[in-house]
């Protein structure tokens, strides 16, 4: 059951749903998936690895604000989902806390459940709160915060909790002991070929709807003002004033992307990718998709820390350290060795393992 349509993969949770279910099926899953609508087009492309997909609309109406359940739950109720679930006796995989209201009802207790943990959700709202500037926007996610904090118990009742990054689990192992499983994050797994450099720039992609995305490109904006080298901003979105400020300055452009695949072709082609956050939470999606497609990358250590793939990547904190290294990688080549040592460490997220590790807990 899915929190949103996930297709196409083209943001950090979706892409891990997504190529779940690519994996799951190619070891003979039948699945019925059960999505979330509220924006995203119907996907034809997900009846090639699903039985059926039904989709149900998310109640976005003010009201639900003011409700104790969190937002991101309460505007995921449905009585169709909750009868259409009660049609047959399979297990259900919940994806993420939004779409586990089944759970509180009790009318599940006797089917198989899994709980799929993006993020330890209480945490991750309130790093939202810090990243942004609009008081109503800071209560809102302040407030969902203790929400979620005190919701989070509810998915005692499932019988397997699958985490996402090591980090994760240590939490949700310390509170909820032998039902949390750790399972890799799943994505689009290709082996890194991509030496060939012939325009040498940075780039930056990411959902500039997010706050910690927005407060992250700001921090990177920072870095390459006054630089002679190149930075590239790439989003499906931006806003007037911050498409306005980056005009002024010479070196840093922005690039809207259209498709999937326009973006990877740009992540092939970047010499350099800068990656920071200001929140420690889950595995950065972004930062698997550079590593099995792209060339340099530097991150400060809340992309890095605890993921295994720490030598990987260049790390830097502060703004000088950032500015020394991509004075240091503009002009050193990517090599094949460089290739081999990810290839070497991406091999711990290889979906088709993750996939069988659901599976044996399936039977």
């Amino acid at each position: 059951m899915s929190f949103d349509i996930p297709y196409p993969p083209n943001y950090g949770g979706v892409i891990d749903v997504y190529y779940k279910i690519r994996n799951l099926n190619s070891l003979g899953i039948d699945i019925i998936l059960h999505c979330f609508e509220y924006g995203r087009e119907h996907a034809k492309e997900l009846e090639k690895y699903c039985k059926k997909v039904n989709y149900y609309i998310r109640d976005m109406q003010f009201t639900n604000l003011i409700s104790r359940t969190p937002y991101i739950v309460k505007t995921r109720q449905s009585k169709n989902l909750i009868n259409n679930l009660l049609k047959d006796s399979f297990p259900i995989l919940f994806e993420g806390l939004h779409t586990t209201y089944p759970l509180t009802t009790n009318k599940f207790n006797n089917r198989k459940t899994f709980v799929r943990t993006h993020n330890i959700e209480h945490n991750y709202y309130n790093g939202l709160k810090h990243s942004e500037n609009k008081i109503s926007k800071k209560l809102f996610f302040q407030l969902e915060s203790i929400k979620l904090k005190k919701y989070e118990n509810s998915i005692q009742k499932a019988d397997h909790i699958l985490t996402i990054s090591p980090f994760e689990h240590a939490y949700f192992k310390k509170h909820f002991g032998d039902k949390a499983t750790y399972v890799p994050v799943f994505f689009d797994l290709l082996e890194n070929k991509n030496t060939l450099t012939s325009n040498i720039f940075s780039l930056w992609h990411g959902d500039l709807t997010v706050a910690d995305n927005r407060k992250s490109l700001e921090y990177i904006i920072n870095i390459y003002k006054g630089l002679s080298h190149k930075l590239v901003i790439a989003s499906n979105h931006i806003e007037k004033n911050l498409l306005n400020s980056i005009s002024k300055i010479e070196n840093i452009s922005f690039k809207k992307i259209n498709s999937y695949d326009e973006l990877q072709e740009l992540i092939k082609e970047a010499h350099i990718h800068p990656l920071v956050s200001y929140q420690k939470t889950g595995i950065k999606l972004r930062l698997l998709n550079i590593l099995s497609q792209g060339k340099h990358i530097i991150a400060n250590d809340n992309i890095i820390e605890d993921t295994g793939l720490e030598t990987c990547v260049h790390i830097a904190n502060d703004i000088k350290s950032f500015r020394n290294k991509i004075t240091e990688l503009v002009p050193k080549k990517f090599l094949k060795e460089d290739i081999e040592i990810r290839n070497e460490y991406l091999k711990l997220f290889n979906p088709k393992n993750s996939a069988q590790l659901i599976l044996d807990l399936l039977e």
